[in-house]
């Protein structure tokens, strides 16, 4: 996508995959985008879109019954749909860190299933988080994605686990040919 802005990625409940191009400036390896790709390609797999779709519309006609159902007294309704949407809401942001992070571990597993280096997907959560700026955050708990450093020492104890010796020299970078690509000199 054009946008020289906003940093993000995303993938739509078909497969299609959409990178910003303010990301793709901030790359400078093929082992980051692949880690992109591979989180994106993870929710496409986790159909995490189309879930989080069925459990949006599932949570309205809940807040809805609830209104309805204590509807008894003026206002009394009101304030309980007021309730449950916030809980619906709270409920929903849960289910949205828990597929961030089992993206990222399917991200982690795509990549280096293509003999790219894992700690390029490391490198893309420090790109997202110094994208993120820190003013106007809001915390964790709030957010639909947990935060970037979090993730990063996640990511960083599955490469351990998954490498307890280190990265084999076979899990390439690829920023040469990134850069050939892509047209940027290094």
């Amino acid at each position: 996508m054009r946008d020289p802005q906003t940093v993000n990625a995303f993938a739509l409940p078909g497969g299609q995959v959409f990178i910003t191009a303010a990301l793709l400036s901030r790359l400078n390896s093929e082992a980051q985008l692949a880690g992109v790709l591979g989180h994106e390609v993870g929710h496409v797999i986790g159909r995490h879109g189309a879930e989080h779709l069925a459990k949006q519309q599932l949570g309205s006609a809940l807040v809805n019954a609830v209104g309805i159902a204590a509807s008894d007294r003026p206002g009394s309704g009101r304030q309980a749909a007021i309730l449950a949407q916030a809980v619906n809401q709270m409920v929903n942001l849960k289910y949205g860190r828990d597929d961030e992070l089992e993206s990222d571990r399917l991200g982690f597993q795509f990549m280096t299933a293509a003999d790219y280096n894992p700690v390029g997907i490391v490198e893309l959560m420090k790109i997202l988080n110094s994208a993120r700026g820190g003013a106007g955050e809001q915390p964790e708990f709030m957010s639909t994605h947990p935060n970037p450093a979090n993730r990063i020492e996640q990511l960083v104890t599955m490469i351990n686990q998954e490498y307890p010796n280190g990265v084999p020299g076979r899990l390439q970078e690829g920023k040469d040919r990134f850069a050939q690509i892509v047209g940027r000199r290094l």
